[in-house]
């Protein structure tokens, strides 16, 4: 069960991604990270509602108020970098930075994965630096890639510390710190969040599609290694490749080829192991 809500997380996060780098080009890249924040705190705190938690601890609420400061800091970068672009750097940048990241904590903390899941996680890098077209465009981005990766490993690690007892608080509790964190950047450029009610109803959405691929991870995390669960939820890159030859006519190249079919072996690697 375990990799099959890490893979659901991993698809949540995909479709996110793809509507809201295509949204980040049309609005506002702050506005639309801040307003998406604000639709994950409404989906995460109903859904914490309806699932009782047995004992929400206070360390619990920590944790997830440090992963939501990572989301937070993931989401503004990402989608600066997407509003510019630079698809084809940040994407690949942020998730093969992130995961290695992740694993390395993972395997500190005292996770010990087995031969065939370190062959998936080691086919894992190459696999999503290939998909996202190995970084070639040449309109930058790196750095947003980079600084995004390390709040997609400081959201995963630490939401994985939370206890199962507390229900989705600590997804909760994330969404409260992410909003905090983007405050003070959205009150000094208020005009920002002038956006017409569509895109800003569609932030909302695409923010609340981020808070249900945080609630599948933590459940995912739950149920195995953590550094399986942040390999198997950061396959996310191949579902925009794919929505992109779905949707906008765009051609797969040879490299890319290469790379969801190392994907979807790596997916079979971790699955076993």
């Amino acid at each position: 069960m375990g990799p099959l809500l890490a893979l659901a997380s991993a698809v949540c996060y995909g479709i996110v991604d793809f509507a809201g780098g295509l949204l980040s080009r049309r609005a506002h890249f702050a506005a639309v990270t801040f307003l998406g924040q604000v639709g994950g705190l409404l989906l995460a705190t109903a859904a914490a509602l309806l699932l009782p938690a047995d004992s929400v601890r206070p360390a619990d609420l920590l944790w997830g108020a440090l992963s939501g400061v990572g989301s937070g800091a993931a989401m503004h970068f990402l989608n600066r970098g997407l509003s510019h672009g630079a698809m084809s750097v940040v994407v690949p940048v942020s998730a093969v930075t992130g995961v290695g990241l992740s694993v390395v904590c993972g395997v500190l903390l005292g996770d010990r994965p087995t031969a065939v899941a370190w062959l998936g996680i080691a086919l894992t890098v190459p696999a999503l630096w290939m998909v996202c077209g190995g970084g070639t465009d040449g309109g930058g981005g790196v750095p947003d890639g980079l600084l995004a990766s390390a709040g997609v490993a400081l959201q995963y690690i630490a939401l994985a510390q939370a206890g199962a007892a507390g229900g989705l608080w600590p997804v909760a509790a994330g969404r409260v710190a992410a909003v905090l964190v983007l405050l003070p950047s959205a009150a000094r450029h208020p005009r920002r969040l002038h956006l017409p009610p569509v895109r800003a109803v569609q932030a909302v959405l695409v923010g609340a599609g981020a808070a249900l691929a945080l609630i599948l991870y933590l459940l995912a995390a739950q149920r195995q290694l953590l550094a399986v669960a942040v390999v198997l939820a950061s396959l996310y890159p191949a579902l925009p490749v794919i929505l992109g030859l779905a949707l906008l006519h765009e051609r797969l190249s040879a490299k890319q080829v290469v790379g969801l079919v190392g994907a979807g072996m790596a997916t079979v690697l971790l699955s076993l192991g």
